[in-house]
């Protein structure tokens, strides 16, 4: 959570402070994707609309093919709708510049994926690092280090700070990654499959410490195609055939 006085604070974030008393952490509003198939077109998503609160934990679920990463990457920025709008802490992130949502991303989305995409020629000491000095947050190299090795601590992994990726379990790289996530203190994590490269063991921790950071105010999105741990989390969307099935819908 932000404090006053933090350095990591900037008017973008003060601003969003004060939005998150009013306005959904996210908010999908009628939202539809299609892409071109040689002379025809596929819809995936079919006018998807919801909402999610600051500190929630929402899975989302569904057979695949039927658009949930395509969802993770509206609401990221990481790809734009055909169609519809998206919000984060109120701010549209639909009609955002190129420049603008990478620096926004940087500093508000912590984004975690199936297979790590950990740096193999850093450690994972410089690893979590690298997000704070692309968006310039904790100040001095000497801040950030210390910020990047509570980081590693909170998650478990002090002890291998200094080892590349390759020379540590696939667990451990993905906690590492969620460290690195949580580098520039964004509110909101999104999480694509995360355990689903993982063994059994090292999801159950992973999912542990999901629970543990929506403790600490953290909004989680959570794709998973795994039945027991999606069981386990407070809130359900399923999407299936590019549609949602579920309870709450955002009123757009």
């Amino acid at each position: 959570m932000w404090r006053a006085g933090d350095p990591s604070l900037t008017p973008e974030k003060r601003i969003m402070v004060v939005q998150n008393i009013f306005e959904p952490m996210v908010q999908v509003c009628d939202v539809v994707k299609s892409y071109p198939v040689g002379e025809d077109e596929i819809t995936v998503l079919k006018g998807i609309s919801f909402s999610v609160e600051q500190g929630e934990f929402v899975s989302i679920v569904g057979p695949s093919g039927n658009g949930k990463s395509t969802l993770l990457n509206m609401i990221t920025g990481i790809d734009r709708p055909s169609g519809g709008e998206v919000f984060v802490a109120g701010q549209e992130v639909t009609r955002m510049s190129e420049d603008n949502l990478a620096r926004w991303r940087g500093e508000n989305v912590g984004i975690i994926f199936q297979f790590f995409q950990m740096l193999p020629a850093l450690t994972l000491l410089n690893n979590v690092i690298l997000p704070m000095e692309l968006a310039g947050t904790f100040g001095r190299p000497k801040e950030r280090r210390a910020r990047a090795m509570g980081l590693l601590e909170m998650v478990g992994l002090a002890d291998q700070a200094h080892k590349l990726p390759g020379s540590v379990s696939g667990g451990q790289q993905q906690r590492a990654a969620i460290a690195r996530a949580l580098a520039n203190d964004p509110p909101l994590l999104v999480a694509d499959e995360p355990t689903g490269n993982l063994d059994s063991a090292s999801a159950r921790s992973v999912f542990s410490l999901f629970r543990e950071l929506v403790k600490r105010g953290k909004t989680i999105l959570m794709v998973t195609h795994d039945k027991e741990l999606a069981g386990q989390v407070p809130r359900e969307i399923e999407i299936l055939d590019g549609r949602i099935r579920e309870l709450r819908i955002a009123d757009c």
